[in-house]
């Protein structure tokens, strides 16, 4: 039987499980940036040839050129456009061949399930390793790392590109969660032995666009450009990336607000009991002996976290989006560790 790999935002489960409407939860399991582009109000209106043509080259090179000034792509790495990365990760094993792969865990499960279901010899790493094994020519770094917000610095990232250079390996980063903390990007920084995955809808709270991108060498890109076939990214999404990227003051402010929201929603875990363990502008993972009775016991009171069966005593929680949410989830959290947190 095919593994089948649990991840945040099944809120229609969790209703199916609880009751109430959509309107009547408080999702915080994923993290997805709560207050999405543009800020003020829905959306901007597209053109009607984005709709009712196929997309074309002028649109995707646009939204190419958008993103690589955000991303700080240099000169001689090309880039490549998808419909989300979970899309692009589901391709690497048939490009870069199944053979021994590591991964560094516990990160984004999907990175290990794609490749054991490719057949490769996955090996699960700990973040601290300082040693490949023998015969590991692919290596996945999720960083900053989901679900743990734990970040690899640049210049370990460097040395390990390295060692799997003198194998004619590849170092694949996954940054799904840099865009709000550029400062870690490995993008300026990677040889030709790196491939960079970039995710559009957290920072942007655009999740349901379904858009990425891969960066990396002419060869690299030019062989995922194969695989992905014509039209990968749709006529709206071209056009929605090209302007939220271009939306340079929106992007920098964005920055600083989600900070500031994760620094306060940390504090409201803590004093609630919760010990803090990683703070991402996006999310705040926390533990707790009791965390999946917590869980639990929250999404009675239709607020649902992201608990983890590889660490059963650790939740993740997204942002709320506003001062109430963040007050109701304030006042879930006091009622449910009075009644299993100190249990």
């Amino acid at each position: 039987m095919a593994e089948t790999i649990f991840h945040g935002g099944q809120l229609d489960a969790a209703m199916a499980r609880h009751g109430g409407r959509r309107c009547d939860w408080l999702d915080l399991s994923t993290g997805i940036n709560p207050d999405p582009w543009p800020g003020s109000g829905p959306v901007p209106a597209l053109p009607a040839e984005s709709w009712q043509r196929l997309p074309d080259r002028g649109g995707e090179a646009a939204l190419l050129a958008a993103a690589r000034d955000t991303y700080a792509v240099p000169p001689g790495r090309d880039m490549l456009a998808a419909n989300g990365t979970q899309a692009l990760i589901e391709l690497l094993p048939s490009m870069l061949g199944a053979g021994r792969v590591a991964v560094l865990a516990p990160c984004y499960r999907e990175h290990v399930h794609v490749w054991r279901k490719a057949g490769s010899d996955v090996i699960e790493l700990p973040r601290e390793a300082q040693v490949l094994p023998g015969g590991v020519r692919v290596l996945t770094v999720v960083n900053p790392n989901n679900p743990d917000a734990a970040i690899l610095p640049v210049e370990r990232l460097k040395d390990l590109e390295g060692e799997l250079a003198g194998r004619d390996g590849v170092l694949v980063v996954d940054e799904a969660f840099c865009d709000s903390m550029p400062e870690a990007s490995f993008v300026p920084h990677m040889g030709d032995h790196a491939i960079v995955l970039k995710s559009f809808g957290k920072f942007f709270g655009l999740a349901g666009l379904r858009l990425g991108f891969a960066v990396g060498s002419p060869e690299w890109v030019a062989r995922l450009r194969q695989r992905i076939g014509p039209w990968a990214v749709s006529g709206p999404a071209l056009e929605i990336g090209r302007q939220a990227f271009e939306d340079r003051q929106w992007i920098e402010a964005t920055r600083a607000r989600l900070k500031r929201d994760s620094t306060v929603l940390a504090e409201v875990l803590g004093k609630n009991g919760l010990r803090v363990e990683g703070i991402h502008p996006l999310f705040v993972f926390a533990r707790h002996e009791r965390a999946a009775a917590i869980a639990e016991a929250l999404a009675v009171r239709h607020v649902l976290v992201r608990p983890f069966d590889e660490l059963p005593h650790h939740l993740r929680f997204g942002l709320c989006r506003d001062a109430a949410g963040l007050a109701r989830l304030d006042a879930a959290l006091s009622r449910v560790m009075a009644e299993v947190g100190h249990g």
